[in-house]
């Protein structure tokens, strides 16, 4: 309840408004259109300031260094990330750090992680990686990885898509789905062909896309495509861009920051993993016996060589 006078309070609210629409207007678009309607308050607007004056910094910063750049405590950095839609500080990092690098080339990226250059190429890639790892561990959540296990596991025909190595996790999804007697199918065409095999999918099908850092703009057609059929577009993506988010049914966050110049699949790897265990999870009986039906024809064949005789 409002216990001040009226002339007084109005007068305030009426400059906290105006200072809050002047500062939205400093703030990336991606951030302006997180907020939406919303009106940061004073903490949660030098949050957001410090984010947009030093996005390199932000991009590694922990909740603390965030906290103290921008004079406020550890609650407000966690409630400005919750207000923009995100968990927590760490999934607002992680985009912020991936629309950072998504705008460098891949000698600007090299000279990102120059100050690894000591470490050994090897090493620095590890390091990296376990770092990435651990960052999916508070980004992924278990519920909706059975989501997406269970809309392939009903889906008649899962459709993935990735562009260039990135494709590499869609590969391991398609041929390991298909062991386990799904129809899951890696699409590596575009042009026409691309939207040929998009166009048959329908609300019983499913869409599954990778999107790391630069991803063609006819796969963001294709899925706008797909989910005007009712298809449930799974992305896979570490950026939760504005123009593919709403298309989504289900956007899987991961992190991809690599140790030298391309971005890192481990995570998305990973998630891979973790789908197709939650795949299985959904009927291990008929799994088993696919998968067993799967090892006879290849032995029928002789797909594989003896063990026993080999060399």
């Amino acid at each position: 309840m409002n216990t001040g006078t009226n002339t007084g309070t109005n007068a305030d609210e009426t400059d906290e408004t105006g200072a809050g629409a002047a500062h939205e207007q400093t703030l990336p678009e991606w951030i302006r259109s997180r907020l939406g309607r919303r009106r940061p308050g004073a903490g949660a607007r030098r949050v957001l300031s410090a984010i947009a004056a030093q996005p390199q910094q932000m991009s590694y910063a922990s909740t603390s260094s965030v906290a103290a750049t921008a004079g406020v405590n550890v609650a407000t950095v966690v409630r400005t990330a919750q207000q923009l839609g995100f968990s927590g500080w760490p999934a607002l990092r992680a985009e912020i750090r991936s629309r950072y690098l998504s705008g460098l080339s891949a000698s600007e990226v090299l000279s990102e992680h120059h100050e690894d250059a000591g470490q050994g190429p090897a090493w620095a890639t590890l390091r990296r990686d376990l770092h990435n790892l651990k960052d999916l561990a508070s980004l992924l959540d278990e519920a909706q990885v059975e989501r997406v296990a269970r809309t392939i596991h009903g889906a008649g025909t899962t459709l993935v898509l990735a562009s260039g190595s990135f494709a590499a996790p869609g590969l391991q999804l398609s041929h390991l789905a298909q062991t386990i007697g799904h129809d899951v199918r890696l699409h590596r065409v575009g042009g026409t062909a691309l939207f040929n095999a998009v166009r048959l999918l329908g609300p019983e099908d499913c869409l599954v896309v990778f999107q790391v850092w630069r991803t063609p703009r006819e796969i963001l057609h294709a899925m706008q495509v797909a989910a005007a059929a009712g298809t449930p577009i799974v992305l896979v993506s570490d950026q939760a861009r504005e123009e593919v988010r709403e298309l989504a049914a289900e956007l899987v966050p991961m992190p991809s920051e690599g140790a030298s110049m391309f971005p890192s699949l481990v995570a998305a790897t990973t998630i891979v993993q973790a789908v197709v265990a939650s795949l299985v999870a959904c009927d291990p009986a008929a799994a088993a016996e696919w998968s067993d039906g799967v090892e006879r024809l290849w032995s029928r064949f002789g797909l594989f060589p003896d063990p026993e005789n080999l060399q």
